[in-house]
């Protein structure tokens, strides 16, 4: 069957005039004709994906409608931001209901018609104008509902996907970024002039890309990769096996040589002047970021402390963890009780506002990551960080 371009032309035009914002973005995707594909995907080199019976068959509003949402995905990059997640292919379908989630709450407002299993936020028991990660890490409710908007909303290949854009079609790295400069740029302009109904989260989005703030989320994880990195890249002798040279020597015990499996332990500050709604949402970042190095699940332990060690548990997910306290702080209370564990930390990820005593020095064999939530202010007082530790100023509003 061949492809309607016509009426594919006119739903892109159908898109300008009510998201004139978008334009740029909604002309740059050449347009790829994929029998069977019983809908439409878009790639992260920007093509999009039709089947021609399901262009026939569709309202040029409901097209208009889906080039609209394909757009949101490519010039939000949630490909790039499911990597930086560590989004995993067992956990895409959570990955594409919060994306869908995050873009469609945007569009929905403004009287955009999607189809019938379109994901909007409310439906799965979320809150609005919140972004894609913090969907993603929320319980919701049960649905059948599986989109898959392409490699452009999760950055995984599909089969009916054409090699990258440097083997012909679709738009090199270079070219999207600009793309998404010039889309939020636009956004700016439109929502300067008052025309229409623009959401907040278009306008945080334009922001953020023409006046970017340092990232915490990825700041984070880089610290948090070095510790593991260092850990694991240590070796020592151990006599616990027997060295592979055993034989050259037989009446010498000789040891083997051991690169050890990184402990790691996230230590909450659950005092008084914590926040459980910030200290819940960095504990979900961290929560991905652990899965993203590839650490397994069973080797995550979590430590509530105020001015002393109120719980420790092993979970497997950022949902289980019980945060009790509510009293003073004082960290280097946990940092002692976690030298006594068994097995002991190798990395520790402290997460906290500051305001805590510190020890002098570095806890010995550990390496040590501080998540500093807030501004460390209180009563016209400053609270120095750490010397010794990698320090991460977090925004969790962000």
């Amino acid at each position: 069957m061949e492809l309607n371009t016509h009426k594919l032309l006119a739903a892109r035009l159908w898109a300008v005039r009510r998201y004139p914002y978008l334009t740029a973005a909604l002309f740059a995707s050449p347009i790829v004709a994929s029998p069977g594909l019983k809908g439409a995907t878009v790639d992260e080199s920007w093509r999009l994906y039709v089947d021609p019976e399901f262009v026939d068959r569709t309202s040029i509003e409901i097209l208009g409608g889906l080039l609209v949402h394909h757009a949101g995905h490519l010039v939000r990059d949630h490909a790039g931001r499911a990597r930086s997640m560590g989004v995993e292919r067992t956990m895409s379908k959570d990955w594409a209901l919060a994306a869908d989630a995050e873009i469609n709450d945007d569009l929905i407002g403004t009287g955009l018609r999607l189809p019938d299993d379109r994901i909007v936020p409310h439906e799965l028991g979320w809150k609005p104008g919140r972004l894609a990660e913090e969907y993603y890490h929320a319980p919701h409710v049960d649905t059948e509902s599986e989109p898959d908007c392409g490699s452009g909303s999760d950055g995984r290949v599909r089969d009916w996907e054409l090699p990258d854009a440097r083997e012909g079609s679709g738009l090199p790295p270079g070219e999207r970024h600009l793309l998404r400069s010039q889309t939020a740029s636009a956004v700016l302009d439109y929502s300067k002039g008052g025309a229409g109904r623009l959401s907040a989260g278009w306008r945080r989005w334009a922001e953020d890309m023409l006046d970017p703030k340092i990232d915490w989320r990825r700041v984070l994880a880089a610290e948090i990769r070095k510790g593991l990195s260092t850990v694991s890249g240590r070796v020592d002798y151990t006599y616990r096996r027997p060295s592979r040279r055993a034989s050259a020597s037989p009446d010498i015990v000789m040891p083997a040589l051991e690169r050890p499996v990184p402990e790691v332990l996230v230590l909450c500050d659950t005092s008084g002047s914590m926040g459980d709604e910030e200290l819940a949402t960095v504990l979900a970042e961290v929560d991905g970021l652990l899965k993203g190095v590839g650490l397994a699940r069973n080797r995550v332990r979590v430590m509530a402390v105020d001015a002393a060690v109120q719980t420790v548990q092993n979970v497997t997910s950022a949902r289980q963890i019980n945060l009790v306290g509510g009293g003073g702080t004082d960290m280097g209370a946990g940092l002692a009780a976690a030298a006594k564990l068994r097995p002991r930390p190798s990395v520790i990820v402290i997460l906290t506002d500051g305001m805590t005593p510190w020890p002098r020095e570095a806890p010995k064999g550990m390496q040590v990551v501080v998540g500093l939530i807030g501004n460390r202010v209180q009563g016209g007082r400053t609270w120095p960080a750490p010397q010794w530790a990698r320090v991460v100023p977090i925004d969790a509003a962000a």
